[in-house]
């Protein structure tokens, strides 16, 4: 990290040779830019990064490339420096940039160390925090009087993939705020509030190995620790070691969220631990604690419904799925629908009327244009084992806009604590799936999309990680809605064959659309 951190080129000769370096006819953004990248080095360029990041200035990504951001950055040190912010650093800004970092990291004594529990190499202020060994999931490091932590994680060989994850964790819970979120293709960052502290967690996949750290501090201690976040997100390397035992997977045996949720008591108390604004919290509070307020039962089901946009997309307050039942009409789940100020169909067609039944988790939703050929709604239910398809718009913020359909089959006849209005199945779902239509290889819909069992809440009260047990609304509850409100339904042909499943969601998918609640 020490050779990261020294500035390898000095910049003022930017300033001072106008043949070949920056002057101030060049100073432009797109020419201080061009001069940047094309005439120091990469160390310099990153070390730059680094620097601005401990003054407070920068919190991107240590690219080495000197963009919009950097220069910013560097504009704002110089501006609160009573310096010319034009960005071209001088040796007098360089020279105070260099004294003001190396002031922040020598007063937090940062280092980086390699954590045996995980693997992973990560930096830590270690005038703050000390090591307080293992936990059954990583390490721990903590002040003395519990106002700062530091913790690394490993999951491994559970069948928790990193996008699973990250959709769990990213998710705000009662307790748990999350002000800023940010995905790539093998790494993620969640930040927030909880209980009157800020935590900060990244994580990185590498197959069904997971690693990650989290840094959980009260708010006086902001102004210290925001730019140490920065940096130790940045140099955070995950896999730059081999851990000394395989974590999380040795204890298969114990509810996964527990594992999660429990570090040792030997230091907080068995039962409880004073917190550094004077509160208190359970010995069970754990950064990477999984979202738990429900319990095995019927509140196990949570809906397959809406996932929030990504930054730049509209501001949808949730998204489902829904498909054609009759001329202008479409089905879908009333948790879709209910509450919202407007509802659109498909290319921002707007709805007209709603109707719902809140009881059995059903909605109509009228829409005064041409929507394609109704789907045929079985007459009877599935059998027992029949293979189904799932067809919705799974995560449109994440994954592609285009429907999604996953294969599975009927796992039972009846719901969770054995409710008849549902079916069990195997398709895979997902937020964004609730009320696609569950369709058989002849495409008749044998059901509604729903709900997906919460696996941590089940996990948590039964010891074992439930897999591929989700519910859709029975047939003949929906042909009983359908009745109710006067609409003329196609009855599917049960003697219709059975074909290949892209032949079955060939015939249906035009009729699927997604079904989005604006705010």
């Amino acid at each position: 990290m020490i050779a990261a951190f020294v500035l390898a080129t000095s910049p003022a000769a930017l300033a001072r040779e106008p043949s070949s370096h920056v002057t101030a006819t060049t100073s432009s953004p797109a020419n201080l830019s061009l001069a940047y990248n094309t005439q120091t080095d990469l160390s310099f360029r990153r070390g730059l990064q680094i620097r601005l990041a401990w003054t407070g200035d920068y919190s991107g990504p240590f690219s080495g490339m000197i963009a919009a951001p950097t220069l910013r950055a560097i504009r704002d040190f110089q501006a609160r420096h009573g310096m010319q912010a034009d960005g071209v650093i001088s040796e007098v800004m360089l020279q105070q940039l260099i004294s003001l970092s190396d002031t922040v990291q020598q007063d937090l004594g940062v280092a980086m160390v390699d954590d045996g529990a995980t693997g992973a190499r990560l930096a830590l202020p270690l005038k703050l925090v000390s090591d307080r060994g293992r936990t059954e999931v990583g390490n721990l490091w903590r002040a003395e009087d519990g106002s700062v932590e530091v913790e690394t994680v490993r999951i491994s060989d559970t069948g928790q993939t990193l996008a699973g994850l990250y959709e769990t964790l990213s998710q705000p819970t009662a307790k748990r705020s999350v002000l800023d979120s940010e995905k790539a293709g093998d790494w993620f960052t969640v930040a927030g509030t909880e209980a009157g502290r800020h935590y900060f967690m990244r994580f990185a996949g590498s197959g069904p190995d997971l690693r990650g750290f989290s840094v959980s501090y009260p708010e006086k201690a902001v102004g210290d620790l925001a730019p140490f976040v920065t940096v130790a997100s940045n140099l955070f390397e995950p896999f730059a070691g081999e851990p000394s035992a395989p974590l999380v997977a040795e204890n298969a045996d114990k509810p996964f969220s527990a594992m999660l949720a429990h570090r040792r008591a030997t230091e907080r108390g068995e039962t409880r631990y004073a917190m550094a604004d004077g509160g208190e919290a359970g010995a069970g509070s754990h950064m990477f604690e999984l979202p738990r307020e429900r319990r095995y039962g019927k509140a196990a089901i949570e809906p397959a419904q809406g996932v929030s946009p990504q930054p730049g997309t509209p501001a949808f307050d949730m998204a489902g799925s829904g498909f054609v039942v009759a001329d202008g009409w479409l089905l879908t789940n009333a948790h879709v629908v209910r509450g919202c100020r407007k509802v659109e169909v498909g290319a921002n067609v707007p709805a007209s009327e709603i109707r719902i039944d809140a009881d059995n988790d059903l909605a109509l939703v009228h829409v005064n244009s041409s929507i394609g050929t109704p789907l045929a709604i079985s007459a009877t239910k599935p059998r027992l084992g029949e293979d189904i398809l799932a067809l919705g718009f799974p995560l449109r913020s994440i994954l592609a806009d285009s429907l999604n359909v996953t294969r599975g089959n009927v796992s039972s006849l009846l719901g969770l604590m054995n409710d008849p209005r549902y079916l069990q199945i195997s398709a895979p779902v997902q937020p964004g799936n609730s009320g696609g239509p569950l369709v058989d290889l002849a495409g008749r819909v044998v059901g509604v999309v729903t709900a997906k069992l919460d696996a941590v809440a089940v996990a948590d009260a039964t010891g074992d990680i439930p897999q591929s047990i989700n519910f859709a609304i029975r047939p003949d509850a929906v042909a009983s809605f359908l009745h109710k409100n006067g609409v003329a339904f196609r009855t599917a042909d049960p003697k219709a064959a059975l074909e290949s499943v892209p032949d079955a969601t060939a015939k249906v998918k035009d009729a699927v659309y997604p079904v989005v609640c604006t705010d």
